[in-house]
């Protein structure tokens, strides 16, 4: 835990002091520490493809109030010293680790605590960082107003130096507004009901990720794209500062292992590209999920170093071409699950870190390389365990709840949709890009407008990744082009995806005629099976797609033809199976909800890696 360095620095000087007594207290020190350590939520740093080594965790007990009829604010609630209830951050107060568990509407919440700014970050910008706050986000620092931020699931930064002086304790106050019916906000997977149903589930308001603190230099990085390129050996760096200082320097080193591969130093400005030459690079792929370790260090004009960055970047490509999804410019079959990211104890946050470790290491057990990250956006952590793992993922942004039609709507979801793409951009195991899905209820107009805007933002943001724009159809514009199909029969799937010539491919939405037209692009079936396993006494409240199925073999027997229905359709490129465990009332999942097993993993196993990752017979499929 990073926030403790301060104690044993404290505890090393004493010992030079008082000698044995010294020896002591830091001995007792080091025992709360552990305890602390232990104890605390999520502790973890959580930016690991970002990391400073000065930290400090703000997770754990926070003093809160709702506040319903939203008058606060008059009631001086900026400058609270506290409030009656205590929640365990960073989890929802919808999730019982919060130690809350209030599941109705929460149209506005308080936060409160006091906040310890350490005295060694004098001369430093103090940043404070919030991984994600649904949804609007109001700061104040003893009483004044600092800053709003507006998104359902993306990270940001406030700078708070001018509001907390180092060697002071400051009172910090948090005042969260979600207004999920509005049709303004995206939502995802959070019902609109006082209660879940369908496929719809518990909310989540307020804080429900890692809050936390660092010290920067006024010209420290502030972030990075690192991008690979396999085709002529080398990676590109471009650097962004918070203030460019040309006398002052940019160093990048590469190392595998403790092997220094390549290095490179340029002046601390935003246009100073580093491009670093790797030789006999080593590809990243979910059978070898090789990473590089990479060092940023940036000095002023005296060589002083005034800021380090550790990160790693994986060697890897993807491209879309003739139909087909590249991995490292070999043909490759995406074997996707659909992961909602639901938690029965944490509702959007993982009670762990090891959890989100685990979701990874099940899915992969059973034959998936990969998962389309539904209806929410992930954390980082979750990204760094893909990347480690080796697991491709599609980034996608919680877009359910959203009216399309509406030009507020519109611009709430691009903005957030920018940080999301900056944030996640430099993750190996992110391929896809799809941040809308399902949009049903599209018109002609103002969808149209933002779909284009959503694709052009995107690509400019990042040009190395194909764009799925709607995941289930209603394209506008597109790289992959992604239908969503539950029918259980081989025989209609089979034909529902063969390709015939003259004919239209299979639409969710053909009456539409405003929508794209298909102009080859890679197909896929990114949503499919959901073959409910329900115990009897539970089917009058759960639901899975099509009718129960009553015998384990009929099960197996069921999913193996729809595996050969795909194998019969060689324009389908890459499937999405829905999905990886339970969620509350859909029990559609390989695993439940509590991720305890319901199926033979090597059977299951089996059965999805009949379609090999690497297409070896490009005519073949």
């Amino acid at each position: 835990m990073q926030s403790l360095r301060f104690i044993d620095r404290e505890s090393v000087g004493q010992l030079s002091i008082f000698g044995m007594r010294g020896i002591a207290i830091c001995l007792l020190l080091a025992i709360v520490s552990l305890t602390y350590a232990e104890t605390m939520p999520r502790p973890e740093y959580p930016r690991p493809q970002f990391e400073r080594s000065e930290w400090v965790n703000l997770n754990g007990t926070w003093n809160y109030s709702f506040d319903f009829s939203n008058t606060g604010e008059q009631k001086g609630w900026t400058n609270a010293q506290g409030f009656d209830g205590k929640i365990l951050v960073p989890f929802c107060p919808e999730s019982s680790l919060s130690g809350v568990g209030f599941t109705d509407f929460i149209p506005c919440i308080w936060y409160q605590r006091q906040v310890a700014i350490p005295a060694e970050w004098q001369g430093q910008r103090i940043l404070l960082h919030f991984g994600a706050v649904d949804y609007e986000a109001s700061v104040y620092i003893d009483g004044r107003f600092v800053q709003t931020h507006f998104g359902t699931g993306s990270s940001f930064e406030i700078d708070i130096t001018s509001f907390a002086r180092p060697g002071t304790t400051v009172n910090l106050v948090l005042r969260v507004r979600d207004d999920l019916r509005s049709g303004r906000q995206p939502g995802g997977k959070q019902s609109e009901r006082l209660q879940s149903y369908g496929c719809m589930y518990t909310r989540t308001t307020g804080i429900w990720q890692t809050v936390w603190m660092e010290p920067v230099s006024p010209q420290a990085l502030k972030t990075v794209f690192a991008i690979p390129d396999i085709d002529q050996w080398q990676l590109v760096i471009r650097p962004e500062f918070y203030h460019e200082n040309h006398e002052g320097t940019l160093t990048v080193e590469l190392f595998d292992g403790k092997r220094l591969v390549a290095k490179s130093s340029v002046p601390a400005c935003n246009g100073s590209n580093v491009v670093l030459p790797v030789k006999k690079q080593k590809l990243w792929s979910p059978d070898n999920p090789f990473l590089y370790d990479l060092s940023y260090t940036v000095r002023d004009k005296n060589g002083k170093v005034i800021d380090q960055v550790r990160s790693y970047v994986g060697m890897r490509k993807v491209h879309t071409q003739n139909g087909y999804f590249y991995l490292n410019n070999q043909p490759y079959f995406q074997r996707l699950v659909l992961d909602q990211g639901f938690y029965p104890d944490g509702i959007w946050t993982a009670p762990s870190d090891e959890s989100l470790r685990r979701d990874i290491e099940l899915s992969k057990a059973v034959g998936f390389n990969g998962a389309r990250l539904h209806q929410k956006a992930f954390e980082e952590r979750y990204y760094y365990w893909a990347d480690r793992l080796g697991y491709l993922t599609w980034g996608e942004q919680a877009s359910w709840g959203l009216d399309v039609n509406n030009d507020v709507a519109a611009r709430n979801f691009i903005s957030e949709w920018v940080e999301l793409l900056v944030r996640d951009r430099n993750h190996p195991s992110i391929v896809t890009w799809t941040p809308f899905n399902e949009t049903w209820n599209c018109r002609e107009g103002v969808y149209q407008r933002m779909m284009r805007d959503v694709y052009d933002v995107t690509k400019a943001i990042d040009p190395t990744r194909p764009i799925n724009d709607a995941s289930g159809d209603a394209h506008v514009k597109t790289d992959i082009w992604s239908v969503h199909d539950y029918e259980r029969n081989p025989d209609k799937l089979v034909k529902n995806h063969t390709f015939v010539d003259g004919m239209p491919v299979y639409r969710n939405q053909p009456d539409k005629k405003f929508l794209a037209v298909y102009e080859g692009q890679p197909y896929m079936l990114d949503e499919f099976g959901g073959l409910p396993w329900i115990p009897e006494e539970e089917r009058a409240t759960s639901w899975g797609y099509g009718s129960n199925i009553d015998s384990m073999e009929d099960f197996y027997g069921i999913l193996e033809r729809e595996i050969d229905a795909i194998i019969a359709c060689p324009r389908i490129t890459g499937f999405c199976y829905t999905q990886i465990t339970d969620v509350e009332q859909e029990k559609n999942g390989i695993y439940r909800y509590d991720r305890k097993p319901k199926f033979d993993a090597e059977r299951l196993r089996a059965i999805f890696t009949k379609i090999p990752s690497v297409i070896q017979n490009v005519s073949k499929w």
